[in-house]
């Protein structure tokens, strides 16, 4: 098997980033559609539209429908061919930036990324998550190319709210967890190939940094400020998971995500909260040390990423089980990346995993 390594063209990071977009997006255009979330537009809109003028590139501005789903993407695919543009800016968060990314392929033009927030590994990769108009996880999209070029402002980032560097610490946290378990398997990359041991060492990196780092990056952003702990966390959450994920593969954690979007109970929670949790399950269905877990709990629980169903607003009562049995089923399903697991997964394995996990995470809290 071949090993394969992708990645952007151009990864930029640092304080005031937006202010240069105009200067990397001349590189690929003169006259771009540019989707944008409705807080980045009142945050960013006109510092990138000044940047943009700076270096005549015209523009359309669209604010973006809120989620990622196949009529989202066709309706900003017909208002990009309708204003002829010949390349695509997302701005924004998460579901943002893997919209831009579908319209982008969908017209067979290049792209720039530039997250407002780091609550995902979505900026780098060459793949979507696709959800339905209600906000239910319904599949992947696989692109050939990864974006042309991602562009991080960190000084927008550390203002955002702390809840999503949070999120997207738990979306990285999985990273590690992953590919180990994809690479003890022989399984092919997220995208085919053979596993590098860089795309190993980027995985375990990305793990460290956010144990060494996490904690004092979410207490800078708490008041609105970057250090070289936040830089650090959010090279870690953009880049080195999102090469990571992509040049491995994901397994376990993220398939309990996909299951637990089955919950509308679970929609409030952000994409790396519920992945967080994933990780947990995943390590349970492993039965991993109970140092690795120890270790995993208290860093959950430091940062703030939830460790039991209740914390993701899965509620006791007579219909737990059934609701917990969905979940399970729901992640074991054809196609999903648990089956990435070095072993045979059923959803009754998942079941009792999800369960375990929560007792255990109960346990740890009180």
């Amino acid at each position: 098997m071949l090993k394969v390594i992708q990645s952007p063209a151009k990864y930029i990071q640092g304080p005031d980033a937006l202010c240069h977009i105009g200067k990397y997006t001349k590189t690929i255009a003169d006259h771009v559609f540019v989707i944008i979330g409705n807080s980045a537009m009142k945050l960013v809109g006109n510092t990138v539209h000044s940047s943009l003028e700076e270096f005549d590139v015209t523009s359309h501005f669209e604010v973006f429908g809120g989620e990622c789903s196949r009529n989202e993407i066709q309706r900003l695919s017909d208002m990009l061919k309708k204003h002829e543009c010949q390349a695509v800016i997302g701005i924004g968060g998460g579901k943002v930036q893997d919209t831009a990314k579908a319209v982008a392929h969908e017209s067979k033009l290049p792209i720039l990324i530039a997250p407002t927030i780091a609550s995902t590994n979505a900026p780098t990769s060459a793949l979507s998550v696709v959800y339905t108009d209600d906000g239910e996880y319904e599949d992947y999209l696989f692109f050939p190319t990864n974006p042309d070029i991602v562009l991080i402002d960190t000084s927008i980032i550390a203002k955002a709210p702390t809840r999503f560097l949070i999120a997207g610490i738990g979306d990285a946290l999985a990273t590690y967890f992953e590919a180990r378990v994809c690479h003890a398997g022989h399984k092919p990359r997220t995208t085919g190939g053979g596993i590098s041991r860089i795309a190993m060492a980027l995985c375990h990196l990305c793990y460290e940094t956010l144990l060494e780092e996490g904690y004092k990056a979410k207490l800078a952003v708490e008041v609105g400020v970057s250090t070289p702990a936040v830089e650090n966390v959010i090279e870690a959450i953009t880049y080195l998971s999102g090469l990571g994920f992509e040049n491995t593969g994901i397994a376990g954690a993220h398939s309990v995500h996909n299951g637990l979007t089955v919950l509308e109970e679970c929609h409030h929670m952000y994409h790396g909260e519920k992945v967080a949790f994933g990780v947990l399950v995943q390590l349970v269905l492993e039965n991993s040390p109970n140092e690795e877990l120890d270790t995993l709990l208290d860093f959950c629980v430091q940062i703030g990423l939830p460790i039991t169903l209740d914390q993701l607003g899965v509620k006791d009562g007579e219909k737990l089980k059934e609701k917990v049995m969905a979940v399970a089923e729901a992640s074991c399903a054809e196609g999903e990346t648990i089956h990435n697991m070095p072993f045979e997964v059923t959803p009754e394995k998942v079941y009792a995993a999800i369960l375990t996990a929560d007792r255990m995470g109960r346990d740890w809290l009180y």
